[in-house]
């Protein structure tokens, strides 16, 4: 199995305004196409590298326009830069052309009168020592990357809520905000709640808004919640979020997904 980091050290420079060559590894595929989280983690270390002293990510605009699998070229440029932050495209191509275009948006802190969160965190505990976790679906390449805790039944969720906890199998050496970017896509769509079976679906966009500094949790786990909140006429909208081990809410999250049922 080859890991993200491995993936990672495999980009190649093209020795031109910033470009890459790599591989979408099969131990990687969700399906047809690369799962979502590393693709968008590929993106944002390649616009990481396509320019200096770039303050924490803030934000990630996602699209995911097309199958990638096999060798890609990723391309990443500067779209604003100011004294506050910087705007940086990323495109990922493969043989069936454009697949992923992102945004990201990288910002410093800076000083405000305001200081205000209202979060809450799921009531699903930290797996322990002795919790029996599972590494997914053997049929679905990707998941075998990583290690999983589900709930997605009790009387405190609803009906198309989903939670996770989630971590990497190998992390040594990944950006956190990397890191992050991979395992936040891993929960299935959540519409897959209402109709208790799997069938075809697909994530349109997907933005990821980082809250606070470099993220960080105990021993590589992050809770996971998604919770679709319309399905109809195929498509489906979700609110998301990521949680660290001490309930800390790192991440805010929102997809749009195609369903073919």
């Amino acid at each position: 199995m080859t890991s993200l980091k491995q993936i990672l050290d495999g980009l190649v420079p093209l020795g031109e305004a910033p470009g890459w060559r790599g591989e979408i590894p099969d131990g990687w595929l969700q399906g047809r196409t690369a799962y979502g989280g590393l693709s968008a983690a590929i993106a944002l270390h390649c616009a990481m590298q396509s320019d200096t002293d770039l303050p924490p990510l803030r934000s990630a605009q996602v699209s995911f326009i097309g199958p990638l699998a096999g060798p890609i070229m990723v391309t990443a440029h500067r779209l604003r830069r100011g004294k506050n932050a910087a705007f940086i495209q990323a495109d990922i191509e493969s043989e069936a052309g454009l697949g992923l275009r992102c945004t990201f948006v990288f910002m410093r802190a800076i000083d405000s009168e305001i200081d205000y969160a209202t979060t809450t965190v799921p009531d699903f505990a930290k797996p322990g020592p002795d919790e029996t976790t599972y590494k997914g679906n053997v049929h679905v390449a990707f998941t075998q990357n990583f290690e999983f805790l589900d709930r997605r039944e009790g009387p405190n969720l609803q009906p198309a809520e989903w939670l996770r906890w989630t971590r990497l199998n190998e992390r040594e050496g990944v950006d956190p905000m990397v890191e992050l970017m991979a395992v936040g896509d891993c929960l299935p769509p959540a519409a897959l709640r209402l109709l208790g079976r799997n069938v075809p679906m697909s994530s349109m966009t997907w933005i990821l808004n980082v809250l606070g500094p470099t993220p960080s949790t105990e021993d590589g786990w992050w809770l996971l919640r998604s919770n679709a909140d319309y399905a109809r006429s195929g498509s489906s909208s979700q609110q998301m979020g990521i949680w660290n081990s001490k309930g800390e809410m790192v991440a805010e999250q929102m997809q749009s997904v195609a369903v073919f049922a």
